[in-house]
């Protein structure tokens, strides 16, 4: 690995952290403009002005608005993300009752649709033009139009109230068995399913026809290499880092679109326990649970630039 690579490395490091910086200021200025008091919130309606003031110096409220954000972030720093108001816990400790349950569910629904759209999407790319290229495109287009509460609605309707094979509802602690397990899972895996192959599979289409019309691949062809050796051996090598970039822009999908499955299934995963945190007013919870969303997404988009950069043989050789 040469200078040039280690020098663009860094910097994308770097930009990472500082992206995170700036997002760290923009979720606590959002959740600082959240309608509602998250004291009123606790003491109900009928709580007196001294009993809020008080709740209020306790939580550290009173506090102007730098001097909370600069607080909140040195608790960040030291893995400290503070106590919820509602739950008399510490948000970490909630946070991690529910993380498990969300990586359980992104993992299966990787675990599912990357190979699918990777060999959708290539075969796409391969046989551009033909009847599967275009069925596939269309059904793919249909699909990123539909937003996924539709799709995860249209699920139940069929799957839970029509043919009653699947539960509408996801109960993951009182899983026994394999076929629990698949019951479960089912209906919010196949709607991030959905969504997910179908963009990751029109990037992946785009990236390796991008390879195939490049010159070098003509010149593959004259020699007389073989179409699956001129794919395999060529073409996928060097689209790589935009493969890895649709990946990685496609899974970070997971962290958005998860919040609205999750809501809709009732499954206790970190979304929903973010979506309750908003209704409640639990600004620490709130907070925590966007930070680790915005975190999440700029790790997999920095994993996909570094294997983009180290994947490109033009810096590996210069």
């Amino acid at each position: 690995m040469n200078g040039i690579i280690l020098k663009l490395l860094a910097q994308r490091v770097a930009l990472s952290l500082l992206s995170l910086l700036a997002v760290s200021v923009i979720v606590f200025a959002v959740t600082a403009v959240l309608p509602g008091d998250a004291a009123q919130e606790q003491l109900g309606q009928d709580a007196t002005p001294e009993a809020l003031a008080a709740l209020r110096a306790q939580m550290g409220l009173d506090a102007s608005a730098p001097t909370r954000y600069l607080r909140w972030l040195g608790g960040l720093a030291r893995g400290d993300f503070g106590k919820s108001v509602t739950a008399y816990q510490p948000v970490a400790e909630l946070i991690g009752s529910r993380l498990p349950n969300s990586l359980l569910l992104a993992a299966i629904t990787a675990l599912f649709s990357v190979p699918i759209a990777l060999a959708a999407g290539i075969a796409s790319a391969v046989w551009r033009g033909s009847w599967f290229d275009r069925a596939a495109s269309t059904a793919s287009v249909g699909v990123v139009s539909v937003p996924e509460f539709l799709i995860a609605t249209l699920a139940v309707l069929v799957f839970a109230v029509q043919l009653r094979w699947l539960p509408a509802l996801s109960y993951v602690n009182d899983i026994e068995s394999m076929g629990q397990l698949l019951k479960a899972f089912a209906m919010p895996v196949l709607t991030l399913t959905c969504v997910i192959v179908a963009q990751m599979m029109r990037m992946t289409r785009a990236a390796v026809i991008d390879q195939l019309e490049a010159p070098y691949i003509e010149m593959v062809r004259l020699k007389g290499a073989s179409s699956l050796r001129i794919v395999m051996c060529h073409a996928l090598p060097n689209a790589v880092g935009p493969i890895a970039n649709a990946v990685a822009l496609s899974l970070s999908y997971l962290l958005g679109g998860v919040i609205i499955v999750e809501t809709i299934f009732n499954y206790p995963g970190v979304a929903k326990l973010m979506v309750d945190g908003v209704a409640q007013r639990d600004t620490p919870l709130v907070q925590a649970c966007a930070m680790l969303f915005c975190s999440g997404y700029l790790i997999l988009v920095t994993a996909a630039d570094i294997c983009g950069i180290v994947a490109n043989p033009r810096l590996r050789h210069r």
